[in-house]
């Protein structure tokens, strides 16, 4: 797709399930220009049900069980918003996510799964866990596991349901704290008739399995109350529980059933094409929709098969074509469930067989689906002209985001040189410095400027990094944020998609802005060839600001966040880095660094600065050449992101990196060494503090949510930075 089609339609998928997985790969392969693809989903990875038995038995890692989603958007150009949707408008198309302005649509579609929740049972919600949510109970399993294998809790298990779901996870789970050196006490309790979802020879090799693993059988009896440690029953006795489960059936998510959306028991009613009935810009798919036309079970077969029709009617709607094609869900479909240890039972059509051999079977098509959307394989970038000038190829990589896209320190420095100093006498500071200084009154004003390039496609939370990092200079000078400008750059797009963005990204910045005491006065907007946001701002002290040249040999170097963030950056562009590791960071990266920056003040900060386009090295030698002093930073005391030092080492270095390492050379032979020059992208405040004040900043800082770091110290001597 060319770089430069307008954007002319927002297309939304909701949720991340397994049919909107394969929705982003195919679309990664062929995308349809002008469409602007965002999907929403609570977390970076969405699990995978067929590979959740085989987990909770042990077979399969947690890791194993999750498709990334945020890697998967980005080979498809999608865009990321985590978050829960809670409510949907469809006649104003609108989507609402708690904490962000509504989300617009074009054209949109649901996958939001079910839940396995029982509100209708007292207790559950205090000491039941759900089989659905996968991750959540998948999590909690984990846990209970670990703690019954090492004798701190009883392995009496309780599954309330006994249809296939139920069996399959009581035999996965009796396995597990078999292998763990237990002897497992599982209990499936079903209100009604048990195995009911398949044949007879199903249901009679499912019963031999559950007998040879001590797993018990309560038919026709009802939960009646979830304890702590026991299920009370309705014949009045009691069942011995230290992880209770439900499996109990398939329930719709409880937003869905107050949307206003044509339901039947609680799912949404879709037609042959798999449109939610009476919108045609509407679609849902998988567990959370129910087709009108030819009724299933809950079973992920379905939603799979349901991708590839999808995906052809969201391209046709957007197109604004007809020609919608029909889904024909096959009557008859293969049932692979797991046995507990390696084999698994087969049922298709009334025959049964079950073995070994079938679990490697299941376990290779599980593989393969996982590796299809796991192992993806960026597109290969436009070749370079045959013809073309020197040092094109040493310049053709990809630029990065964020700070990562700034100009080399060398190149700033040179050219800020030949400029003269201040001509009045109220402007206190001169080119070079981050923020100037005006007098004002009896105290100073701070007047800064900052500008990036996109971290996410997510715009609400890109605007509020971008702001936190714009705010990064007003903070470490001591000043209150005050007002603020704003410079926005939008890629080409219709007028609809240019409101919805700006409305998103304003909102944000506003947000951030007012809740640091500033407020958003005004600003600038214009089309260029991406998304970049910039920020003019000012704040105020009473007194003299912070600045870089008041620290002292002896004062401790303090550091209130992770670095790491453009070697990620750089990762995930690539399509190499977790999607945990990325939306951990960068809801970092979003958060204020307001009360920090007041908690180093009252701590006697003497020099503060905020480490941001060259890096922490580059950053602390400006303090030193300031202060006339030398520094020594502890390698090991260095906060890091998580996946940072494992990108780094894989060579995921940031366009600024080398200019870094060229502007303050250092020994820095090993990855932790070297993130010294990656750039960061609203990074960390750098302090220097006295050493009576450390250990109480440092405490503070950590209370109040931020990172309170001592990285090394201040040392007397020429400027310079030595590492140990």
């Amino acid at each position: 797709m060319r770089a430069d089609t307008p954007l002319t339609q927002d297309l939304l998928l909701i949720g991340g399930g397994h049919a909107h997985a394969l929705v982003l790969r195919r679309w990664g392969m062929d995308p349809l220009p002008g469409v602007r693809l965002t999907v929403i989903n609570p977390g970076a990875t969405a699990p995978y049900s067929g590979m959740l038995p085989g987990h909770v038995a042990g077979h399969y890692s947690r890791a194993a069980l999750d498709i990334d989603l945020v890697r998967l958007a980005r080979f498809a150009g999608a865009a990321v918003i985590d978050g829960y949707a809670q409510g949907i408008d469809p006649e104003a198309r609108l989507v609402h996510v708690p904490g962000r302005a509504p989300i617009a649509y074009d054209v949109a579609s649901l996958d939001v799964g079910i839940h396995a929740e029982m509100p209708e049972v007292p207790g559950f919600a205090d000491h039941g866990t759900a089989a659905k949510p996968l991750g959540h109970f998948a999590d909690r399993w984990r846990d209970f596991l670990a703690r019954a294998c090492a004798g701190a809790v009883a392995p009496e298990v309780a599954v309330i349901g006994g249809g296939v779901a139920g069996i399959e996870l009581a035999l996965a789970m009796a396995h597990a704290l078999r292998q763990g050196g237990c002897k497992p006490e599982v209990t499936v309790v079903e209100a009604a008739e048990a195995l009911t979802g398949v044949g007879d020879a199903a249901a009679a090799r499912l019963r031999a399995a559950m007998a040879s693993y001590g797993v018990t059988l309560r038919a026709g009896v009802r939960v009646m109350q979830v304890e702590a440690d026991h299920l009370r029953l309705d014949d009045g006795s009691s069942l011995p529980a230290r992880f209770t489960t439900g499996a109990a059936g398939a329930r719709p998510h409880g937003w869905l059933a107050a949307s206003g959306l044509p339901q039947t028991d609680g799912f949404v009613r879709v037609d042959s094409r798999l449109r939610v009935e009476g919108f045609d810009d509407l679609f849902a798919v998988g567990d959370c929709a129910h087709m009108t036309h030819a009724p299933r079970p809950k079973a992920g077969v379905f939603a799979v098969r349901q991708a590839p029709v999808l995906h052809g009617n969201l391209r046709a709607a957007l197109r604004g074509m007809g020609g919608l094609t029909p889904f024909v869900p096959q009557k008859r479909y293969l049932k692979l469930i797991s046995l507990g240890g390696q084999e698994a039972l087969a049922e298709r059509g009334g025959l049964t067989l079950s073995g070994p051999w079938l679990w490697r079977v299941k376990d290779r098509i599980d593989r393969a689906f996982m590796d299809s959307l796991n192992d993806l394989r960026p597109m290969a970038p436009d070749p370079l002209p045959q013809e073309r000038a020197r040092g094109v190829r040493e310049l053709s990589a990809p630029l990065c985001s964020g700070c990562g896209a700034k100009v080399g320190g060398h190149a700033l420095s040179d050219a800020l040189a030949g400029l003269a100093g201040p001509q009045r006498d109220d402007v206190l500071a001169g080119p070079g410095d981050d923020a100037a200084v005006l007098r004002h009154g009896t105290g100073q004003q701070v007047l800064t400027v900052d500008h990036l390039r996109a971290t996410t496609g997510d715009m609400d939370l890109f605007a509020r990094i971008a702001t936190v990092h714009a705010l990064g200079d007003v903070w470490a000078m001591g000043a209150a944020p005050q007002a603020a400008l704003a410079s926005v750059t939008l890629p080409r797009m219709s007028e609809p998609l240019q409101r919805r963005s700006l409305d998103q990204i304003l909102t944000a910045v506003s947000e951030v802005l007012r809740a640091e005491g500033a407020d958003l006065v005004g600003g600038h907007s214009t089309m260029g060839a991406e998304m970049t946001l910039g920020l003019s701002l000012t704040g105020l002290t009473e007194g003299e600001g912070i600045g870089q040249g008041g620290a002292r040999p002896g004062d401790a170097l303090i550091l209130t966040r992770p670095l790491g963030a453009g070697t990620l950056l750089v990762a995930e562009m690539a399509g190499r880095a977790s999607g945990d590791d990325i939306l951990s960071m960068l809801h970092r990266m979003a958060q204020p660094q307001g009360a920090a920056a007041r908690l180093l003040v009252g701590a006697g900060v003497r020099a503060m600065t905020d480490v941001t386009g060259f890096g922490l090295a580059g950053h602390l030698m400006s303090m030193c050449q300031a202060s006339g002093v030398a520094a020594h930073v502890d390698l090991a005391a260095l906060p890091i992101y998580a996946g940072a030092e494992v990108a780094l080492a894989a060579g995921h270095l940031s366009t600024l990196h080398g200019p870094n390492a060229r502007h303050v050379p250092l020994a820095t032979e090993t990855p932790r060494a070297a993130l010294l020059h990656d750039p960061q992208t609203a990074g960390g405040l750098l302090a220097a503090v006295p050493q009576a004040a450390v250990a109480d900043a440092c405490a503070a800082l950590v209370d109040a949510g931020h990172t309170g770091a001592v990285i090394g110290e201040i040392v007397a001597g020429a400027p310079r930075i030595t590492l140990s």
